[in-house]
């Protein structure tokens, strides 16, 4: 079935009507419009344009085309910005923690805007990180007929016959410390990994984050893999706002497409996809805006029955423009939906459903390649975002557990209590194959933030220490990030999570076969030190980290500022 059709009122129209239409119309005269432009949709623009990172700095030609649309359409473009932050510029350093508190800016931007403002309508075009999920909550909080164009990722850098992206940077900063690579050839890779703009090329969080729109609806099909230096990124603009107008006709809203259901399917598609560590995260807040039920264990259910098979980075080989150079995320999702792994009856965008966009799409992903696999030749049979439970995590923790040899270990706990601390232990070569390192008050309240711990884990990676050290933290990684690591660990070390009462030296167990993660101590020792610890002073007491760190929800509830 396709949506049907109806004339509705336009919300925008409230300007022309009442005592106060003569002040209100006279506002827009002032930009140009004319008379007949009133009975038009009043159609947002939310655009994440920015020179502060290749991530968006190659965003306004897509605004400039949904713009287009919008008016050949018929409608009234009302352009509005939203901030961005660069997790890769910002990693490692005291900006990184502003990140996740970006993804609250950017939803707070887009509701504001749409609802003060009476649009009728709303195309949100972000490339970074945080513009995904900040997009989709604010698109979920005014629900008004929505679209997210995706800013599109970035083609891989080249070096020594080698494709290079983002995290090749960070490894190589690893290998530069153990002396595996010299100066020079870390400047190379340095110089060399970021070619021009879009969005970090793996399935790290921005790709991962794109694929799940698609495959929930609120995205056209093959626009979450395509490049943004490339022309069919801005015809795919155009065409999102062609298709958002007709939804704003037929008043298609985001909750009548966004349920339970599309986030299954959207779910799924991350578990075959190899995505990011933060979708788990993001999603828990994506559900939250929409008044959806949906849990951490959620994840772990899905987990269960979708097996990976697409052989991506980080872990895998390809990039985000091998996958759509195989079919994209159609073809990933049509291999899900003939093995009754997706929800065809769901809705999408344009008014069809997914079975029905998926009609035309090979049931075979294509021969002459293999970064997308058939089921039966999946690289994992189940999914590779894990939920680790135990004493050190009750209400949760995520563990990437894709591409290690044995995602088991017993160590001596390493503890530290910021990143910076444990980055130079790691390239002063003081972490030892079987440790397992600590990394705490990095939470949503206690870093606050949640910041992403890229360059240790980088650096790990580059000493070749990735298979052999444990790491476990209470904040986040990044999309680039894998190993034997544990993230989102909650309750946080800010809170009194039993994370804070480790001790140098301690045995922990991370076991992705068994979900655990345990400290090894005895419950009347850790009451013992229970009474004596002493929650930390906040980090920041005015200003927007503050009021982050005061209203954040647990990692395990999506870190969110509104659950009151």
């Amino acid at each position: 079935m396709t949506a049907s059709k109806k004339v509705i009122p336009l919300r925008s129209a409230n300007i022309t009507e009442g005592k106060s239409r003569a002040p209100n119309r006279s506002m827009y005269y002032a930009m140009g419009y004319k008379e007949g432009d009133f009975g038009k949709p009043m159609v947002g623009v939310a655009n994440g344009h920015s020179t502060i990172t290749p991530c968006n700095s190659g965003l306004q030609k897509l605004a400039d085309a949904a713009i287009a649309g919008i008016e050949e359409a018929g409608g009234n473009a009302q352009v509005f910005g939203v901030p961005t932050i660069s997790d890769g510029m910002a990693m490692g350093t005291e900006g990184m923690k502003y990140s996740l508190v970006s993804r609250e800016v950017i939803s707070d931007c887009i509701e504001t805007c749409v609802q003060g403002q009476w649009m009728d309508g709303v195309v949100v075009v972000g490339g970074c990180d945080k513009n995904m999920p900040g997009g989709m909550m604010g698109i979920l909080r005014a629900n008004v007929p929505a679209i997210y164009v995706y800013g599109g990722t970035i083609l891989p850098g080249r070096w020594k016959d080698q494709d290079l992206n983002i995290v090749s940077v960070f490894e190589a900063v690893g290998q530069n410390a153990a002396g595996k690579i010299s100066d020079q050839e870390l400047h190379d890779i340095e110089t060399h990994a970021i070619p021009g703009t879009g969005s970090c090329g793996g399935m790290y969080t921005a790709n991962t984050m794109s694929s799940a729109f698609e495959a929930m609806g609120m995205s056209l099909p093959y626009s979450s893999t395509m490049a943004n230096p490339h022309d069919e990124k801005q015809n795919s603009a155009k065409e999102s706002a062609s298709v958002l107008m007709e939804a704003i006709k037929n008043d298609l809203k985001p909750r009548d497409i966004v349920t339970r259901k599309s986030i299954e399917n959207a779910v799924a598609v991350i578990m075959a996809t190899g995505g990011s560590t933060n979708a788990v995260l993001h999603f828990l807040a994506i559900a939250h805006s929409g008044g959806i039920e949906w849990s951490i264990d959620d994840f772990e259910r899905m987990r269960k029955k979708v097996p990976v098979i697409c052989d991506l980075k980080p872990s895998g080989r390809y990039l985000a423009v091998d996958l759509h150079k195989a079919g994209g995320i159609p073809q990933v999702m049509k291999v899900l939906l003939n093995a009754g792994l997706l929800h065809g009856d769901c809705m999408t965008i344009t008014g069809k459903t997914i079975a029905q966009t998926l009609k035309d799409v090979p049931d075979q992903p294509p021969a002459n390649q293999d970064v997308i696999r058939p089921i039966d030749k999946a690289l994992y049979k189940e999914g590779h975002l894990a939920i680790l439970k135990g004493n050190l995590s009750p209400e949760g923790a995520v563990a990437k557990i894709t591409g290690l040899k044995n995602p088991v270990i017993t160590g001596p706990a390493r503890v530290f209590d910021d990143e910076q601390s444990a980055l130079k232990a790691i390239l002063d070569g003081k972490i030892k194959a079987g440790d397992v390192m600590v990394l705490r008050y990095l939470g949503p309240k206690g870093g606050p933030g949640m910041p992403e711990m890229l360059a240790p884990t980088g650096a790990l990676i580059g000493a070749g220490l990735g298979e052999s050290v444990g790491l476990i933290t209470d904040g986040r990684f990044s999309g680039g990030t894998w190993g034997m690591v544990v993230g989102h660990v909650a309750p946080e070390a800010a809170v009194g999570g039993n994370i804070a009462l480790i001790h140098e030296g301690d045995a922990i167990t991370i076991d992705a076969h068994t979900l655990k993660l345990e400290l090894n101590v005895s419950d009347e020792e850790l009451a013992k030190r229970r009474k004596a610890w002493v929650a930390p002073a906040p980090r920041y007491t005015r200003g927007v980290q503050a009021k982050f760190a005061f209203n954040a929800s647990s990692a395990s509830k999506g870190a969110v500022l509104d659950l009151f």
